[in-house]
C-alpha cells in the first residue's frame, strides 16, 4: 500500500509565513529545505516569482495569500480571514512567522484555528523609530501579536530589549544561535570563490580602476537605511580614488531618499548604483569596506555577509549592528543620522592601511564562530523538537 507524505506527517506540518515571498526567498535560503527533511513544510507569502523559487529551491509546498505591508484594515480583515481557513484546512502542529504584517495576522489566525505551536521572530522593530500615534498603534499591534503567540524569538539582543522596554510581552523572549535567523552559509560567501580575473572583469565593466577604493552599501535605497547620510558623508571625500557603490532597489513610495541625494547619486560618476542583484557576493569582492549606515535592524544579513567575505563594515551603533561589528575589531561603530561621524569614520578606513588590514584580518573568523549557518539551523530544529515534545507531555497529563 502507498502511503503519501501527508498521511505520514499529518501531524508534523509546519507552516512558514512572511507577508512578500522576496523574505522567504532570500532571509530563509536554505533553512525550509533543511526543516523539510523533518517536517512538511508549507510556505505561505504573496504569490510572485520569489515564491516560485522557494518552492523549486527548497522543495517544499508554497501558498500565495496576498498581505498588504501599510496599514489597511478591509484588505488586513481579508488576509486574516483566508489565513484562518489555511490553518483550519492544514491543521500545522506550528505555525512561525517572521515579518511585521504577517507576524500580526499569522499569530491571530493560527490562535483563532487552535494552531497549538505559534511563534513568531522579530527580525526588526518598527515602532521605537516612529513617534506620536503611529508608534502607539505599531506597539498595540505588536502586542495583539505577542498576546496571539506562544512562543517569541528576538533577533538579536538589542531587539529584546527594545521589547522589555516597551513591554511589549511579559511571556519569555529567547534569541536563538546569537541572533541570527538563518546565518551565513560561509561556502557560499568566501572570497576565494572570486579569482582577480572575475574581480578585474566586474571591476572595468562598472568603470573602478584598479587604484580605486570601494565603499559598498547593500540593502535598499531608501532614508531608513542611511543613504541620505552616506551620499553626504562621500560627498566630503573629495580627490582620494574613492568609489561608493549602491547594491539594491531605489524605492520612491515609502520612504524616498532626500531629492539633493538622488541628485547627488545621478551627476557623481565616483557613485555606482547598480540596482537590485539577486547575487551580492561579486560586488562584495571588488569592495574594501561596507558602509552601513542604517538607522535600525533586527540583524542585517548583509553585514554578517560583508564580514564573511573578509570586509570590514562601518554600521550605526544600533541593535544588530553593534552585536555583529565589535568596534575595533571587524569595523566601526558610529551614531545614527551622523553624517560627520561617518565622514570621519570613511576616511580612516581609508587612510590608516594598517588599522584596516587587522580589521580584515578578524572579520571572516569572526563570523564563521559565531554565525556559521547550519549551526543556526539546528538551533532551529532543536528548538521546534523542544516544543513540540512539550506539546505530546501536556496533552498526556
Amino acid at each position: 500500500m502507498v502511503v503519501s507524505m501527508s498521511a505520514i506527517n499529518i501531524n508534523k506540518k509546519i507552516i512558514r509565513t512572511s507577508t512578500v515571498a522576496i523574505s522567504l526567498d532570500y532571509l530563509l535560503k536554505g533553512q525550509l529545505a533543511f526543516l523539510q527533511k523533518k517536517y512538511e513544510v508549507l510556505a505561505v507569502s504573496g504569490h510572485d516569482k520569489h515564491l516560485e523559487i522557494v518552492s523549486l529551491r527548497e522543495g517544499v509546498k508554497i501558498s500565495g495569500l496576498e498581505m498588504q505591508r501599510k496599514i489597511s484594515v478591509l484588505q488586513d480583515l481579508k488576509s486574516l480571514w483566508k489565513l484562518y481557513l489555511l490553518f483550519k484546512k492544514e491543521k500545522p502542529l506550528l505555525v512561525h512567522s517572521i515579518t511585521p504584517k504577517a507576524g500580526l495576522l499569522s499569530m491571530i489566525a493560527a490562535k483563532m484555528a487552535g494552531v497549538p505551536i505559534r511563534i513568531h521572530t522579530f527580525t526588526g522593530l518598527i515602532f521605537p523609530s516612529k513617534k506620536g500615534k503611529m508608534q502607539e498603534i505599531l506597539i498595540l499591534m505588536d502586542r495583539l501579536l505577542c498576546a496571539c503567540a506562544t512562543n517569541i524569538y528576538p533577533e538579536g539582543e538589542g531587539v529584546k530589549q527594545d521589547l522589555i522596554q516597551y513591554k511589549i510581552t511579559k511571556k519569555q523572549l529567547k534569541v536563538l544561535a546569537n541572533g541570527n535567523v538563518n546565518g551565513v552559509d560561509l561556502d557560499d560567501f568566501n572570497p576565494d570563490l572570486f579569482s582577480k580575473e572575475e574581480k578585474r572583469s566586474l571591476s572595468t565593466r562598472l568603470g573602478i580602476q584598479a587604484e580605486d577604493f570601494v565603499f559598498v552599501f547593500v540593502g535598499r535605497l531608501v532614508g531608513d537605511k542611511g543613504i541620505n547620510e552616506l551620499v553626504a558623508a562621500f560627498k566630503k571625500l573629495k580627490n582620494q580614488k574613492l568609489i561608493l557603490l549602491l547594491v539594491g532597489p531605489l524605492e520612491t513610495d515609502l520612504d524616498p531618499l532626500l531629492s539633493e541625494t538622488l541628485q547627488e547619486i545621478a551627476v557623481n560618476t565616483t557613485i555606482i548604483s547598480v540596482g537590485f542583484q539577486i547575487d551580492v557576493r561579486p560586488y562584495l569582492a571588488i569592495s574594501h569596506c561596507l558602509a552601513f549606515p542604517s538607522y535600525r535592524e533586527g540583524f542585517p544579513n548583509v553585514v554578517l555577509q560583508a564580514g564573511a567575505m573578509g570586509l570590514p563594515s562601518i554600521v550605526t551603533n544600533i541593535s544588530g549592528c553593534n552585536e555583529i561589528i565589535i568596534e575595533g575589531k571587524n569595523g566601526i561603530l558610529i551614531p545614527v543620522k551622523d553624517s560627520n561621524a561617518l565622514y570621519l569614520a570613511m576616511q580612516k578606513m581609508k587612510s590608516n592601511s594598517d588599522f584596516r588590514n587587522q580589521l580584515c584580518l578578524n572579520a571572516r573568523a569572526m563570523i564563521l564562530s559565531r554565525y556559521e549557518q547550519k549551526l543556526v539551523w539546528q538551533a532551529i530544529l532543536a528548538e521546534y523538537r523542544q516544543l513540540e515534545n512539550n506539546i505530546a507531555l501536556a496533552r498526556k497529563r
